[in-house]
């Protein structure tokens, strides 16, 4: 293959289906990370929010035994991705719509702030155990992120637009291509289509590279070796690549790293100098100094989280693969 032009208009469109609660998609965050530092504007990206919980699903009929099953869950995941997890999670998210709506609505307010807004929304789950899935929940979730009008935010998620492109993203979630459909690989997580009752939807995470040489499908969980090569089979030629980034500078950017991160973004296992360090049920989540004074699992309890002793949210803190 030959190299890419320095001066090239983006030469691969990326479509990450996922969901802010998806557990499988929280563990594949450093290869996203990694993809848009190593490729840059080489990329044009476009995230579709599957709904992974709808809210026309029946609620279940012993909520705490189904938060303490997915508990379970998310503990086995994280047992493979490397991510962090709570030291309990408070329920199981009732409806992904709230969070999608608003990580949809962000976009309108600039790149970076929309960027935070979803990794907070992850957050509010796998790292405070209190899922976002309310409106208030939202709110609490992106308190105090630099460039976001939180007012804006919660007008536009409320929007007919908004509402229309979420919805829009739920229909073509649904729309699998052939390959997953069909899809025989080794677990744990290999991605193929989901049967619902209603039809059929993509495994979430799963990563569509479309460029001048065809598509190329990445579902599922998978080394980040493979999809920084489907982004070049897709563009038919070596990209430029950018090297390691230091541990503050990747910090300085994405404002909290897990141990994942920092290893696929630095080479490295050394936290960032002046990091706050927040401790998980597995791992440690690295906050910038900024992000730690106004992120909501250090500073502010959830408005709907369990009041008690013990209830804070974050601590000192073969798996089913059903995403």
């Amino acid at each position: 293959m030959t190299e890419a032009p320095p001066d090239s208009q983006p030469l691969v469109a990326v479509t990450e289906f996922t969901d802010p609660a998806c557990p499988w998609a929280w563990g594949s965050e450093p290869v996203v990370r990694l993809l848009r530092t190593a490729f840059r504007d080489q990329l044009r990206w476009r995230r579709v929010f599957g709904i992974l919980f709808d809210d026309t699903d029946d609620p279940p009929p012993d909520p705490a035994a189904e938060a303490r099953w997915y508990e379970g869950f998310v503990r086995d995941v994280t047992a493979h991705t490397g991510a962090p997890r709570p030291a309990r999670l408070h329920w199981l998210t009732r409806t992904s719509w709230p969070a999608s709506l608003a990580a949809k609505a962000a976009q309108r307010q600039g790149a970076q702030p929309a960027e935070r807004v979803l990794r907070r929304l992850r957050e509010s789950t796998f790292v405070a155990g209190t899922p976002a899935d309310t409106a208030a929940g939202v709110a609490w979730a992106v308190r105090g992120i630099p460039g976001l009008d939180p007012d804006v935010l919660r007008a536009d998620s409320a929007s007919a637009g908004a509402r229309a492109a979420v919805a829009a993203d739920h229909a073509e979630t649904r729309r699998p291509c052939r390959e997953v459909r069909l899809l025989d690989a080794p677990g744990p997580h290999p991605g193929r289509a989901k049967e619902l009752a209603d039809g059929v939807r993509y495994a979430l995470p799963t990563l569509l590279f479309d460029g001048p040489a065809g598509r190329v499908c990445v579902p599922g969980w998978r080394p980040a070796r493979t999809y920084l090569e489907a982004a070049e089979t897709a563009a038919g030629t070596a990209l430029r690549t950018a090297g390691p980034v230091r541990a503050e500078a990747a910090l300085e950017r994405w404002r909290t790293l897990t141990l994942p991160e920092l290893e696929l973004l630095t080479g490295g296992r050394t936290p960032p100098a002046g990091a706050v360090e927040l401790a998980t049920a597995h791992g440690v989540l690295w906050l910038h100094p900024e992000e730690a004074a106004c992120h909501p699992a250090l500073c502010e309890p959830h408005p709907e989280a369990p009041a008690g002793p013990g209830e804070r949210a974050a601590g000192a803190v073969s798996p089913n693969e059903t995403p």
